[in-house]
């Protein structure tokens, strides 16, 4: 389960610890990309990955197909990998053996089930690819599962000619590291993520947050080096991604992070294995199955994940909106693990169960940023009452309005709460809230943050203070006195202040305006009876 080190890692040469830093391809590779070929460039790599998609546009559902490329990149991947390596153990020893020594690789790809291998197929090519991804996960535990449920065999999906042509437009660039770096990689997988979301509409939403919402909440937490950071609802990996970014940018030592996640759709949890490796990132334990239900943390001890929550200094999601089936029936009796210290949710929204998990993850001195509907802030009942429980507990530290339409498939806006589980001494006792309603740039289909809007929220909830028409520091007296109510409208506007209205004189207005109209209304049924058209 997860990512566990595997067999004999501590035998293997350091010069093969940083696989995807140094990363070959077959010899087949050789044949098609000579040394002195020019290399891609980032715009160019995004395209070649991108027309493998269009490929298989119109034969595979759109919703299915980003499986099968991000299948065959990773193979297409590990298979070069596996031949530099060997190049250049061959190089340096002169023996054939021991460069093909599985001791000797990062991954071991049996030779029966290297790509050139595949490649000499010309018929059946998908059952020989599906049994060639299968003996790649069976041969190294940290692949388990990686490439999910893709199936190459069925012939009405994919023809001979079809995985042909496919194939043919993979191979024609190395994916070697001298040719493609890590980062380089790594990036084109965020961007075919990104279009495939895009493409998916709402559903995108389920494996992707837009990087600019998840470069704000990045900015808010704030990681430093040596911490752990944990996703409960992870997706892709995106958001730890970032959080390497975010140290990598700041020169600091970004495999210093100890990255940890649940996710519980098995295909996107395969996605974000790969994003992981693609990204050369080793220090990540990712669960299967689902957070509120079973929730998993690792034992670095037995190597694997057991049922439990964890401790983690910051933790951030973007879990599925007012999700309607979320386990109420299990915690209106009580959690099993004791999330529910302030309440359980009502059974049509399930926000409160993520942010509540999320709090019991967090360690004493951590942070957390989730992504929640404003009807979170608002909504009465049982959600009103857990946001009581929450104001008197002092968890809450900010609450930050983000603009309409940032989100896939999703035009209403939504907010990020901010909390800690203790609260620093100067801001307890009251909430930032946040409006950044106008925050944003406007785009064909989707709005989105520059980095100047990014700088801007996220300056606000560091600096803690007020800022006209933007931020306002409330006293939780002030909030519980409004019913615990923590709409961002009622308590900062960004809009120019409303002009004060005389109520008595504008009801006279619109009696007046009353009285034309029925004497109107009188004056055409006259007409229309003389006419003969009423009786």
């Amino acid at each position: 389960m997860g990512m566990v080190e595997e067999v004999n890692r501590a035998n293997r040469p350091s010069r093969h610890t940083d696989w995807l830093l140094s990363s070959p391809t077959l010899a087949y590779g050789r044949r098609t990309m000579g040394v002195g070929m020019k290399k891609l460039t980032q715009t160019e790599l995004e395209r070649h990955l991108w027309g493998a998609a269009d490929i298989l546009r119109g034969t595979v559902d759109a919703g299915d197909y980003k499986q099968y490329i991000f299948g065959l990149l990773f193979y297409k991947r590990l298979c070069d990998v596996w031949a530099e390596e060997y190049d250049a153990l061959l190089a340096e020893t002169g023996d054939r053996d021991e460069a093909a020594d599985p001791d000797e690789h990062r991954f071991h790809i049996p030779p029966e089930h290297r790509w050139e291998a595949v490649r000499q197929q010309s018929t059946l090519i998908g059952q020989r690819l599906n049994n060639a991804l299968a003996a790649v996960e069976d041969a190294n535990l940290r692949l388990r599962g990686v490439f999910g449920s893709v199936d190459f065999a069925n012939q009405d999906r994919f023809s001979d000619a079809l995985l042909e042509k496919l194939l043919a437009h993979f191979e024609k660039h190395r994916l070697r590291n001298v040719d493609v770096p890590a980062d380089m990689l790594g990036d084109a997988y965020l961007y075919l993520i990104k279009m495939f979301a895009e493409g998916a509409g709402k559903k995108g939403g389920e494996f992707y947050t837009p990087r600019s919402i998840v470069r704000l909440m990045i900015e808010i937490i704030e990681p430093r080096p040596g911490m752990s950071v944990y996703d409960p609802t992870c997706g892709s990996a995106g958001m730890l991604l970032e959080a390497v970014q975010y140290l990598k940018d700041r020169g600091e030592n970004a495999r210093s992070l100890s990255l940890y996640g649940q996710e519980k759709n098995f295909a996107t949890w395969g996605i974000a294995e790969i994003n992981l490796f693609l990204h050369d990132v080793d220090d990540a334990f990712i669960a299967k199955g689902d957070t509120i239900l079973s929730p998993k943390r690792y034992d670095p001890k037995a190597r694997e994940f057991v049922e439990g929550i964890g401790a983690y200094d910051r933790v951030l999601a973007n879990p599925p909106f007012s999700e309607k089936v979320w386990g109420y029936e299990i915690w209106q009796n009580g959690d099993p693990f004791g999330r529910d210290e302030y309440g359980c949710p009502p059974k049509g929204y399930g926000d409160l169960a993520f942010v509540q998990h999320m709090l019991a993850s967090l360690k004493d001195g951590g942070v957390l940023a989730v992504v929640v509907p404003h009807g979170v802030l608002f909504r009465g009942g049982a959600e009103g009452r857990i946001r009581e429980a929450m104001l008197a507990a002092d968890v809450i530290e900010a609450v930050v309005g983000l603009a309409p339409n940032l989100f896939y498939g999703a035009g209403i806006p939504a907010a990020l709460l901010i909390c800690h589980k203790k609260k620093p001494t100067d801001r307890r006792g009251k909430v930032l809230i946040v409006n950044g309603d106008a925050t944003y740039t406007p785009g064909k289909a989707q709005n989105f943050l520059t980095d100047d809007h990014i700088a801007t929220l996220a300056d606000a909830v560091h600096g803690f203070a007020d800022i006209n028409k933007l931020a306002r520091l409330v006293p939780v007296e002030e909030i519980a006195a409004n019913g615990h109510n923590l709409n961002i409208s009622r308590y900062v506007q960004t809009s120019a202040d409303a002009e004060a209205v005389d109520v008595a004189a504008e009801v006279a207005k619109l009696q007046d305006l009353i009285a034309k109209r029925n004497e109107a209304e009188a004056v055409m049924y006259g007409h229309l009876k003389r006419l003969g058209y009423v009786g």
